[in-house]
């Protein structure tokens, strides 16, 4: 036996959308019912596990052989449900390292050296992430079948006890035989499909590379990383606490049944004088500056009462594993467009911000419960909340946390592939890149909190607004006008970024050339080092690293100005498949964003051995021990590959008792 190809169809009374594959494995209800199977591209078993049927010892076998390819589509929920199977079983699993994996008696998965997802090779030639979807874009023959959502709800999840079906909780496969044998064929159609989709993408493998930076982010998702559970549960309590003081405060203003509907509060505003369109944060920030006083208390309760972010620690309460582990919140592949990681479950990618000088002492008051003095001394308590989530993600047993990130990545990767000496320059020193950007633009010396500091800001917007080829709409979404920039400034602040960085502006239009030539020819071109090619109905641009870029069913259209562009398929704004437009700015932004990851996965493989329990973007958070350097952690990571000579990159670090922003 070489590969194995699985799917598998389970029972659990966890939300596998709000807990995830990790708590809804270990649930003490958990059972694999179905398990279909095929051994080296051949028939296709079902062991129907549910009603009896074991699992032969070669299949068994092969489980913990890491000399079999496993295969699976979204194999991660495969690999650890299988694994909680195997040790309810008896089956003795080593974890997948076991001297820095950080886990439990409770927590030990298979290794997943020796798996290969499907959705991954998916992913990686720009396909959709879902089985449905992939089947539909390829074509293919064996598609899923969409009946599939009523059996999984019918028989894989809790069900409501009626008369009419003698008060139970949970259906059986004696309670619908027909559905049960139609839940058999879906199991066996959906390995079908799964092998479908390997003999498409045949002719272009993932590179072995790869694959090896899934299994290190699959030994990320299986390590975890501590939540302190007392705090949060002292956090949920307090913000209903808090919710209902400001709603009975809202309703003694207003007298409305309901001060959150939003509808009502703006009938309000309307008998008082005060008509809105909107009532989201920006909007109830800018009309506080301006609302009368009687209004602004209104809005001030309805700003407070909106916080949505607070929410993050009911997502930790439904996540977190009974070790006090938050375990699969990263998705390897998520964004397929670059390669980069997408967040599950809590999304540590955009969590809240905290600028409290007295982070530690407010943590502490949560964590005891103090409703009282922290509504004395905080007068925002859901803001205080927000602020403090970042905090309940906290080392264990002794340890620390290290965290070390890249300083402005994405700005010295253009500068490299470009070749924007002046900017190559100011990262050499040390220097401020918004400084020097404001400096370059308006030819005087430009010191933050020194002279001509007020520049700054107008360097700092252009620099985030503007290196993708945005214009003036791309600093209004920065939120240029709210930061104080006038309309009649913004045009020109374009026209001076652009002058000052023809090198960056000049890469844009080559790209846009090459790719252009590719698509038109199919054929192969190359600029800046990046390989653009055309291949049975893709574009592929290598990226220095070696890793492709796809785009499906590339061709030249004609854009809204009447222009030539490239189009291609994929998943838009609306999450569904459709055909996009791009150009040479766009694709700019893809290439340095997709190595901007490639360089975070080069820093991350070189740190593989030091217990990486999160990343952030640019981020890396490492459990330590209290040995561990924090220096010799960001020399480590500010090795430059091999494949991007002459790149400067700097780290910069911190350690902590709790996670949060330095």
């Amino acid at each position: 036996m070489k590969t194995i190809s699985i799917d598998i169809e389970t029972y659990s009374s966890v939300n596998l959308a709000k807990g995830g594959v990790y708590r809804y494995a270990e649930s003490e209800d958990f059972e694999i019912l179905l398990f279909g199977y095929s051994i080296d591209g051949g028939e296709i078993s079902v062991i129907d596990l549910a009603q009896g049927e074991s699992m032969p010892e070669d299949v068994l076998d092969a489980l913990t052989d890491e000399a079999v390819l496993k295969w699976a589509f979204n194999a991660q929920f495969e690999r650890v449900c299988l694994s909680r199977y195997l040790t309810g079983h008896g089956v003795s699993l080593e974890s997948f390292h076991d001297s820095n994996s950080l886990s439990t008696e409770y927590a030990r998965f298979l290794n997943p050296s020796s798996w290969r997802c499907s959705m991954v090779w998916s992913a990686y030639m720009g396909l959709p992430l879902s089985l449905e979807g992939v089947g539909a874009v390829l074509g293919l023959e064996k598609q899923k079948l969409k009946e599939g959502k009523d059996l999984i709800k019918y028989f894989s999840m809790p069900c409501a006890p009626t008369k009419a079906n003698g008060s139970r909780t949970r259906n059986f496969p004696s309670d619908a035989p027909d559905k049960w044998t139609d839940y058999k064929a879906y199991n066996k159609r959906d390995v079908e499909t799964e092998m479908q989709i390997q003999q498409k993408l045949a002719r272009f493998p993932v590179p072995d590379f790869v694959w090896d930076e899934y299994h290190l982010d699959q030994e990320i998702n299986d390590r975890g990383i501590g939540v302190d559970m007392d705090f949060v549960r002292q956090a949920v309590r307090i913000d209903g606490k808090s919710r209902e003081v400001l709603s009975a405060a809202m309703r003694n203003l207003t007298d409305l049944d309901n001060p959150n509907s939003v509808q009502q509060i703006k009938q309000w505003l309307s008998c008082n004088g005060l008509e809105v369109e909107s009532l989201g944060k920006k909007d109830v920030a800018v009309l506080l500056k301006t609302a009368p006083d009687e209004l602004r208390e209104v809005l001030t309760l309805r700003q407070q009462l909106a916080k949505s972010s607070v929410k993050k620690y009911t997502a930790m309460e439904n996540a977190v594993c009974r070790d006090s582990r938050a375990r699969g919140m990263f998705q390897f592949y998520g964004a397929n467009r670059t390669g980069r990681f997408a967040g599950r479950l809590v999304q540590l990618q955009n969590l809240p911000q905290n600028h409290m000088p007295d982070l530690a002492e407010a943590r502490s008051l949560v964590r005891i419960g103090d409703y009282e003095v922290l509504r004395m001394l905080y007068d925002d308590i859901p803001d205080t909340l927000s602020q403090l989530i970042r905090t309940a993600f906290v080392p264990q047993n002794g340890r620390k946390f290290i965290v070390a990130d890249f300083s402005a990545i994405e700005a010295r990767v253009i500068a490299w592939f470009a070749g924007e000496k002046w900017r190559d320059e100011v990262f050499a020193n040390g220097g401020d890149i918004y400084c020097a950007s404001a400096s370059q633009m308006f030819r005087v010396p430009v010191e933050k909190h020194g002279i001509n500091g007020h520049l700054r800001q107008k360097g700092k917007i252009a620099e985030l607004a503007l290196g993708y080829g945005g214009s003036v709409g791309a600093l209004k979404a920065m939120g240029a006008l709210d930061m104080g920039l006038a309309e009649e400034e913004l045009q020109p602040l374009v026209t001076a970024w652009r002058q000052s960085n023809p090198n960056i502006v000049k890469f844009w239009w080559d790209v846009d050339s090459a790719v252009k030539k590719c698509v038109k020819e199919k054929t192969f071109s190359e600029s800046h080092g990046i390989k653009f090619d055309y291949q049975s109905g893709f574009l592929f641009i290598t990226l220095p690293s070696g890793r492709r870029l796809a785009y499906v069913k590339p061709r030249i259209g004609e854009n809204v100005f009447g222009g030539e562009s490239v189009t291609y398929e994929g998943v838009g704004g609306t999450k569904k498949w459709e055909r996009l437009e791009s150009y040479g700015p766009k694709f700019v932004e893809n290439i340095i964003q997709a190595t901007s990851r490639d360089i975070l996965m080069y820093a991350m493989q070189t740190l593989r051995c030091c217990s990486i329990v999160a990343h952030v973007h640019d981020e890396i958070i490492i459990e330590a021990d209290g040995s561990m350097s924090l220096a010799a952690v960001c020399e480590q990571m500010g090795r430059v590959p091999p494949w991007t000579p002459g790149l400067l990159l700097r780290v910069d670090g911190y350690e902590c008792e709790f996670y949060k922003k330095n």
